[in-house]
């Protein structure tokens, strides 16, 4: 049984082996990014602060295509789905503005769910966090999959950062 804290985050096991923990990690900070963005609006979702465009709707949106390319597209080869598949790049961030809260939240929840089927797939297949991505970058160099989790925990940290100031800039919550 996973402990969660009173945002609703589940604890990274504090002894659990590589799979994981870095998994753990990883579900942290999806958690993270829905609890800065749980019980807003649209108006709330559409709030930017200071100069920059990137909003709560943005990073879900955003986020929901960053798992789609590494754990789908990249880890096992597969051509993008809707809507990814038709988008510009950046597209996200000017979308979510157009799509209402429900919307936003199915995209990025049916992706985070996705990329939970996909990385079982792949640690099933055998290999664990060595399995090497199917599709390489353009030099040749394929990532494994403990590099592409570790760079979604990363990214998935970087972006909470953004989603606390702009959480706090719309009601005023704080923490963590």
């Amino acid at each position: 049984m996973t402990d969660v804290d009173e945002y609703g985050r589940p604890e990274p096991p504090q002894a659990g082996d590589e799979i994981a923990t870095l998994l753990g990690f990883l579900d942290f900070q999806r958690a993270t990014l829905a609890w800065k963005c749980r019980g807003l609006d649209a108006a709330g979702l559409a709030v930017m602060v200071g100069v920059s465009e990137v909003t709560l709707g943005g990073l879900l949106m955003h986020l929901a295509r960053v798992e789609e390319i590494w754990f789908s597209v990249r880890l096992h080869g597969r051509d993008h789905t809707p809507p990814w598949d038709k988008a510009e790049w950046a597209w996200e961030w000017g979308a979510a503005a157009a799509e209402p809260p429900e919307r936003l939240w199915a995209i990025w929840e049916e992706a985070v769910d996705r990329s939970r089927a996909c990385v079982a797939e792949a640690l099933g297949e055998g290999g664990g966090m060595d399995r090497l991505a199917a599709r390489p970058w353009p030099n040749g160099v394929a990532p494994s999959l403990r590099w592409i989790v570790t760079h979604m925990i990363e990214e998935y940290a970087r972006h909470n950062g953004h989603a606390d100031l702009i959480r706090e800039a719309v009601d005023g919550s704080t923490g963590e």
